[in-house]
């Protein structure tokens, strides 16, 4: 009965609006937001995908594949973050100014369209950790529906679940930018090898995936279960021979396995605190 409370919290929350752009990357939480916002407001909604060096491509076709299938206007936007010299020295603080410049492009995009309000799908969740982004947010004055109604990521799984929406029991992801340790500067090269990377491997269906890029060397974090797909031969030798084809010297393994922030482990403990988990 909570869930359904909240759902109709939403709704009301979604009413009020009148009108959405809602950037949309084809997650679990922003095409959740999408369905029930179409659902609400009809053609009064626009799903905007962000298409950057920070976004792998086949995330990109997803979010479209989506979109088709709700049914709701849909528009990709070309940005470029690394133009911003604040987002490509990659500081702790980076998502705070790719946030800005981002939804400071969603905005534009409402306004010109005549739409009322930029959304975001930040939910309850998203509160338990400082998030740089979410300043920015503020800031821009962009809402986000799911958190003001109330709803946990376990939450619109579930509401996903029960929408028939294939992405109930999708993985989290973060853009390819989190790969690189802070302080390392940002390029287009380096965001293209770790996707090239990361590309190479959905293949093997690992339940969690990240390709970290230190240098000239890769550093895989997948689950420990994982680990015999990824040693055993021939593939073993497959996966060092295009690693390295895609720009790596070295490419290891990761025997701590897969962890949310491992590249906030080498910051200051203050540092860390101030950092988003990805």
């Amino acid at each position: 009965m909570e869930l359904q409370n909240k759902l109709v919290a939403l709704d009301k929350e979604l009413a009020q609006y009148g009108s959405l752009v809602i950037g949309f990357s084809g997650g679990v939480d922003s095409t959740f937001l999408v369905s029930e916002a179409f659902k609400v407001l009809g053609d009064k909604v626009l799903a905007v995908t962000i298409d950057s060096a920070f976004c792998p491509r086949w995330e990109i076709q997803e979010a479209q594949e989506l979109a088709a299938g709700i049914g709701v206007k849909h528009r990709l936007l070309t940005v470029k973050p690394l133009n911003d010299k604040s987002v490509a020295a990659n500081p702790p603080n980076r998502c705070y100014y790719c946030k800005k410049n981002i939804f400071s492009e969603l905005l534009a995009v409402a306004g010109a369209e005549g739409l009322a309000y930029v959304a975001d799908g930040s939910n309850v969740d998203d509160d338990q950790d400082y998030r740089p982004g979410r300043k920015a947010l503020q800031e821009l004055k962009i809402v986000s529906p799911l958190r003001q109604a109330g709803l946990s990521k376990a939450d619109i799984r579930a509401l996903s679940k029960e929408r028939g929406l294939a992405t109930w029991q999708k993985e989290s992801a973060a853009c390819l930018a989190s790969r690189i340790p802070y302080g390392e500067e940002l390029t287009t090269e380096k965001l293209k090898r770790v996707e090239a990377a990361e590309t190479f491997l959905m293949p093997l269906k690992l339940k969690h995936l990240r390709v970290r890029s230190h240098g000239n060397l890769a550093r895989i974090e997948v689950s420990a279960e994982d680990f015999p797909k990824l040693l055993a031969e021939p593939f073993k030798m497959k996966l060092i021979t295009s690693f390295k084809e895609f720009g790596f010297k070295f490419v290891t393994l990761d025997l701590e396995g897969y962890r949310t922030g491992s590249l906030n482990e080498a910051l200051p403990k203050k540092a860390e605190n101030a950092t988003i988990k990805i």
